[in-house]
């Protein structure tokens, strides 16, 4: 953890040896820290030359600790004056590149090709993001979606806002517990559609990212969008697929209520995104034949004979939630960059 003001995992060792002493010598360090002399000499120059130890006169070598609200206090102190320079060139480097958009447009759009390279861009777009993140998810994909991005982790335990679009055939490729559901315990938003017309993802309005190619098997070849009219019209397309998708609640969901037992509500919830049986029953870890039995004994609870009456039952009981026909909320389209978040 410290290592981002310079101090290894063995410098913070040797320094924390020292904790509950007055001084030492190196010979006593070295009984402390099961280090070799040659191994513990650099260590101790280098704390020394950071302020963290002290080295004591006299033909003894010898060494005192400085307290770490004092040592350390100065460390950070010095990181966050370099982070805010850098910050500073960051912010003229920004407005640099805005002011001088209008001129270049071929500025506006950045052509990434590989998927190993577009995945980097990808974390790297999700990373700065500061209120919200907008996804349209459906194949090709450049890296297989086994489990949860750990950027989509990260932002979510930060309160940046996700809401996803998935594609049905979407969904038959995702880990529903180590992905989907994962995302939506921490907080996405998800919603199901039939077909997507491409996959995207934008942050904060200022950025978009898309597959050069919808129609190949592999992505290959992405676009990274900035500020423009194709911008704006990414937002539109994925407000449009928002107000008309189904919402998607597994057990664990922010927006479940989790009234039905959390293994029905899987199957429910899977139901309702209209996938095959077989590709529900893959999904749920069961065999066809005891998929089938499942369900005929979710409709028997339910008084059902048919899979409508069935639906009828559980969106009565609001075991399942249905898309309002209405026009869209102000909350429902992408926040403009400027805006205040969403989300508290």
């Amino acid at each position: 953890m410290l290592d981002i003001i310079g101090l290894s995992e063995i410098d913070v060792e040797v320094y924390d040896a020292f904790a509950g002493t007055g001084s030492m010598t190196v010979a006593e360090i070295r009984r402390r820290t099961g280090l070799s002399e040659q191994r513990l000499l650099p260590i101790l120059r280098s704390l020394t030359e950071k302020g963290l130890l002290t080295r004591l006169p006299g033909p003894v070598k010898a060494y005192s600790a400085v307290r770490p609200e004092i040592a350390l206090e100065a460390m950070l102190r010095q990181k966050e004056r370099e982070l805010a320079s850098a910050r500073l060139v960051a912010d003229r480097l920004r407005e640099r590149y805005r002011e001088t958009a209008g001129e270049r447009p071929v500025d506006l759009i950045e052509v990434v090709h590989g998927d190993a390279l577009i995945a980097d861009r990808a974390d790297q777009l999700l990373r700065s993001a500061e209120q919200e993140v907008a996804f349209v998810n459906k194949p090709p994909y450049a890296q297989p979606p086994s489990v949860l991005h750990p950027a989509e982790r990260d932002l979510l335990n930060r309160g940046v806002r996700f809401r996803g679009v998935y594609e049905r055939s979407a969904l038959e490729l995702h880990d529903l517990s180590s992905d989907i559901e994962a995302g939506l315990a921490l907080g996405e938003e998800a919603r199901v559609v039939t077909t997507a017309p491409l996959k995207m993802i934008v942050v904060d309005r200022r950025l978009g990212l898309v597959p050069l190619r919808a129609d190949l098997p592999q992505v290959g070849t992405a676009l990274v969008i900035h500020p423009c009219a194709l911008l704006d019209a990414l937002s539109a397309v994925f407000a449009f697929l928002w107000q008309t998708g189904l919402p998607l609640h597994m057990p664990g969901s922010v927006e479940q209520t989790d009234v039905a037992p959390s293994d029905d509500a899987r199957l429910l919830a899977l139901l309702t995104t209209g996938l095959p049986d077989r590709s529900i029953a893959k999904q749920l870890g069961m065999s066809y034949r005891t998929f089938q039995r499942r369900l005929r004994d979710l409709m028997t609870a339910l008084g059902a004979t048919t899979r409508f009456q069935a639906g009828l039952q559980v969106a009565t009981r609001g075991w399942v939630t249905l898309p309002a026909t209405r026009p869209p909320r102000e909350e429902d389209v992408i926040e403009d960059a400027d805006s205040p978040s969403p989300r508290p």
